[in-house]
């Protein structure tokens, strides 16, 4: 069976928790992928760096492929869109600390049963999340 990416739940998680720890959530987004809907005068190098707090937007809707919110841009209402896939990282204002995403989104193949007479045993390799500090 192949799992879900563990990419929006990781967000909606760390969100609570730097919420909960009274800082500010801030995501990183590849501003070029597909159908991502943001302000480009903000975009740099491809990427744009948004404010998701209470106090930044409205209606934010994280769900498992993508994340929609309405936001001012230079006082301009503007409503946002980016998949999942596009989020490179969330993390909070204050101390940096949360964590970034690998720019390929794909689930790995589950590992290969090591037959060991009756029993399968799976060979796990290391975790791929980093955590940023």
């Amino acid at each position: 069976m192949t799992m879900s990416s563990s990419r929006p739940y990781l967000i909606r998680a760390l969100y609570e928790w730097i919420l909960d720890n009274d800082s500010t959530p801030y995501i990183l987004v590849n501003a070029h992928a597909d159908e991502v809907s943001v302000p480009q005068e903000h975009v740099k190098d491809g990427q744009i760096i948004l404010n998701i707090s209470p106090t930044a937007v409205q209606n934010l809707n994280i769900e498992n492929e993508a994340m929609d919110f309405s936001g001012r841009f230079a006082g301009v209402p503007t409503r946002v869109h980016v998949p999942i896939v596009a989020v490179l990282g969330i993390y909070a204002r204050e101390n940096g600390q949360g964590m970034f995403f690998e720019t390929d989104d794909t689930t790995p193949e589950p590992p290969k049963p090591e037959k060991s007479g009756d029993n399968q045993i799976p060979k796990l390799g290391r975790p791929s999340l980093r955590v940023v500090k």
